[in-house]
């Protein structure tokens, strides 16, 4: 059974790329109340359906996929440049290519302005006009107008001329930052790109039985398997130990587990693997913001996506990528140790290493000396620092990690840091270990 809300949603996905759409009007075409419109609106836009610009309206945009992910419409370049839409709003929902910065003469601009493009410039109405016949659209900076033929022409071309308050240099700034986030976000893995979707994944009825059961895992082999109700939301879970020694006529929905742990096709595979590890559970359904049952995923699952991630080339640099590019690894005796230069970036309003700076060059040390255990991924339980003395910039730490205690799912590890060969932290990390 589909909510109202979802059948908005759909509604909104239906509707061609670069319509307008407001509150009143979805409420008015799908007969819901104008909360419910707005509320849907709002989802649509976390789901990048659509964009809301102040002054212009909400417009239906392309929605991109991962691996284009890094593109911007123009009206996402609005609301990240706090701009002004002066004509062409018509062609807000099409995607930058590239931006050019109009710091050169006219024609030598014209080269690199093609169809797709951004010029970044400033009140040069000449210029304005050159980029529009050019199939490009126009960012003017410094608060500047455009002149009405240019607005006209822009309406015309359904190209869009925006105007931001902010100088050349910051506009570029805030889109490169933007462009950047965006390649960070591709690069997380969510259960989107790993889950066994709902074609394949086997489960059961809510009124199924143990015979059920046993006939589903004689063809499947799994050992669990998610319950669902006649409208497909997950109701619990069922595994291979539930039915161990029941009748043949006993029912699933008296042996499962109700209202089992379930994840979204938004959550990250990090996040899954950590409540897999914690409730200690080997299957972990997938379902929408209704409940509804979208797919499985496993712990092999996880495991080979995390091990996959790893070998994967960065393009954006998170704080921890930064940390984890100045760690360099040695051995001295039987221990391993782990040298690390504290970089400006990576220090707190006093010029010293920043708290968590240095949490994850224990938690990375910790991990690399787990690695000459043969064990498999881990992931933080608990963690107690105590900071003896700061470090300042530039200078070097010393870590090393000491393992106290390794079981088949837990490590204690304990971690002395050195700066100048004098004692600045000790630490004391718990690693719950991820198995297959």
């Amino acid at each position: 059974m589909v909510t109202k809300h979802e059948k908005i949603i759909q509604y909104i996905e239906s509707l061609p790329v670069g319509d307008k759409i407001s509150v009143r009007q979805i409420a008015k075409d799908m007969a819901v109340s104008e909360g419910t419109a707005y509320r849907a609106i709002k989802e649509a836009e976390n789901r990048r359906l659509v964009s809301t610009i102040e002054r212009v309206g909400t417009i239906r945009i392309e929605k991109k996929k991962k691996e284009n992910i890094e593109r911007l419409t123009m009206a996402e370049i609005v609301n990240i440049v706090d701009g002004q839409v002066l004509g062409g709003k018509s062609g807000l929902h099409k995607t930058l290519t590239k931006f050019v910065i109009g710091a050169m003469k006219m024609d030598d601009m014209m080269r690199y302005t093609d169809a797709g493009s951004l010029l970044i410039v400033g009140n040069r109405s000449d210029t304005h006009e050159a980029a529009l016949k050019a199939g490009a659209a126009v960012l003017i900076t410094g608060g500047f107008d455009a002149s009405e033929s240019t607005k006209l022409l822009a309406d015309e071309l359904e190209l869009p001329i925006i105007s931001s308050s902010y100088d050349t240099f910051t506009v570029a700034t805030m889109i490169n930052r933007a462009i950047y986030d965006q390649l960070i976000k591709k690069e997380i893995l969510l259960i989107e790109d790993i889950v066994v979707p709902i074609q394949d994944t086997s489960y059961l009825k809510v009124n199924a039985t143990v015979e059920d059961f046993n006939e589903l895992n004689s063809k499947t082999t799994h050992g669990g398997y998610p319950v669902v109700d006649k409208h497909q939301k997950i109701v619990g879970i069922v595994t291979s130990k539930d039915v161990i020694g029941k009748q043949e006529n006993e029912s699933i929905d008296r042996l499962m587990t109700r209202n089992p742990i379930t994840v979204t096709m938004k959550t990250s595979v990090a996040t899954a693997g950590h409540r897999m590890i914690w409730e200690g559970i080997d299957l972990l359904p997938v379902a929408d913001e209704h409940g509804v049952l979208q797919g499985v995923v496993s712990r092999q699952d996880v495991l080979k996506a995390l091990q996959m991630a790893q070998r994967q080339p960065q393009h954006g640099e998170t704080i921890d990528d930064l940390v984890k590019n100045e760690i360099q690894m040695s051995d001295d005796f039987m221990d391993t140790v782990v040298d690390f230069t504290v970089t400006p970036q990576m220090t707190n309003q006093f010029g010293a290493i920043s708290n968590g700076a240095f949490t994850t060059l224990l938690v990375e040390a910790g991990a690399q000396a787990l690695k000459k255990t043969k064990r498999g991924e881990s992931i933080v339980e608990n963690m107690t620092i105590y900071f003896m003395k700061p470090v300042q910039m530039e200078k070097q730490v010393r870590v090393v990690p000491r393992i106290l205690n390794l079981s088949r799912k837990v490590v204690k590890m304990d971690f002395e840091a050195f700066s100048d060969d004098v004692l600045v932290a000790k630490a004391m990390i718990t690693f719950q270990l991820l198995e297959r």
